[in-house]
């Protein structure tokens, strides 16, 4: 596992190293439905917006550095949907596979029990690599559904996967 990643609340001075490990996956890879890396300022935004939300943005630092991140954010805008929020988790190159998206999760799916969410929905692209699907799934998410090429980018048509996790009811 990963026993030398700290996890803790991201803050502004972590969001260049957000966006860079975002626009990796932007640019290089289909993992994201983005086609330009948004900037520092649009980070920040999130930031702000998910604080004001009372929603969980974590970022993993091992080493000193931003290994990698995640966040729940609004699943839909319409109102009945206030208590389901979407994840992102995404991993700096060269620090997958070391647990640290286990441990990134699970703090996640933790926050998130602080919170009034009590559905987590992970939309995770079919890439042929089963890794995101395989974290979600030994986190507790269970298969929800497939859209069918629902994505067009690097000259091809991709799947969604759609994972489901019911937060724990907090005691009253």
């Amino acid at each position: 596992m990963a026993p030398n990643l700290l996890v803790r609340p991201a803050a502004p001075g972590d969001l260049a190293a957000v966006a860079d490990i975002y626009a990796h996956y932007v640019t290089g890879t289909v993992a994201t439905f983005e086609e330009h890396p948004p900037p520092i300022a649009d980070w920040r935004r999130r930031l702000d917006d998910l604080t004001e939300r009372g929603l969980p943005f974590l970022v993993g630092e091992a080493g000193g550095e931003v290994a990698g991140y995640a966040y729940a954010g609004p699943w839909r805008p319409k109102p009945a949907y206030r208590h389901t929020v979407e994840d992102s988790i995404y991993l700096a190159p060269g620090r997958t596979g070391a647990g640290f998206g286990t441990l990134l999760l699970g703090a996640l799916l933790e926050a998130c029990a602080g919170t009034d969410a009590r559905q987590v929905i992970a939309v995770v692209a079919d890439t042929g690599s089963d890794a995101s699907t395989a974290l979600h799934r030994r986190a507790g998410f269970t298969d929800a559904g497939r859209l069918t090429a629902v994505g067009y980018k690097h000259g091809r048509w991709i799947d969604t996967l759609l994972l489901q996790y019911t937060v724990p009811a907090r005691d009253q």
